[in-house]
């Protein structure tokens, strides 16, 4: 009887320890974070501050129109390199796991990001990377197939906020003891 206990006691045990990392079908172990936490990948560290959804971007007579919707995700980088490092491509990936890569165009887009970029030693570099994507449920995706694990920052509805016309494209955080800058009011 006791034998029989602990043999299921075992069996329990090695289902719960299997389910404490997460891994793909290829493997690979994946980490989620929630929006607002900090995600490290090797010394980066990333936070989403905010997503803003845009049907399109610009003034008329000359928009831009996207396929879907243009997806803006306010994100800050910081390092805990030594030397100014690179900060690599980022994609959504919807809960079907159709991957969106960022748009090489940031016009129209106040506080781009980039496509080229680094951050200094112990710095934070604060900007917008933009998506052509429907509007959705998303999770952004930090590290690509070279690293040795996923890591991405899941990005729920409720993070998103859809803009019906242009305003409140979103900014990146005033430098510290300045102001932000003023906005034009209609």
């Amino acid at each position: 009887m006791f034998q029989r206990k602990l043999s299921v006691f075992a069996a329990l045990c090695v289902v719960g320890l299997s389910g404490c990392g997460s891994s793909t079908s290829s493997g690979r172990q994946t980490k989620v974070y929630q929006a607002g936490e900090k995600a490290n990948v090797d010394k980066l560290s990333y936070a989403v501050i905010d997503t803003q959804i845009y049907p399109r971007l610009g003034e008329d007579p000359t928009p831009r129109v996207p396929q879907n919707r243009f997806v803006a995700v306010q994100v800050a980088v910081s390092s805990g390199n030594n030397t100014e490092v690179s900060i690599p491509a980022m994609s959504l990936v919807d809960d079907a796991g159709k991957v969106y890569t960022e748009l090489a165009d940031g016009s129209g887009v106040q506080h781009w990001l980039g496509i080229v970029r680094r951050v200094a030693p112990a710095q934070t570099e604060r900007g917008v990377v933009l998506f052509d994507a429907p509007a959705a449920h998303y999770k952004l995706k930090l590290t690509d197939e070279l690293d040795p694990e996923d890591v991405y920052i899941d990005i729920p509805l409720n993070f998103v906020h859809e803009q019906m016309n242009n305003e409140g494209t979103p900014e990146a955080a005033p430098a510290p003891g300045g102001e932000a800058p003023a906005t034009k009011k209609p």
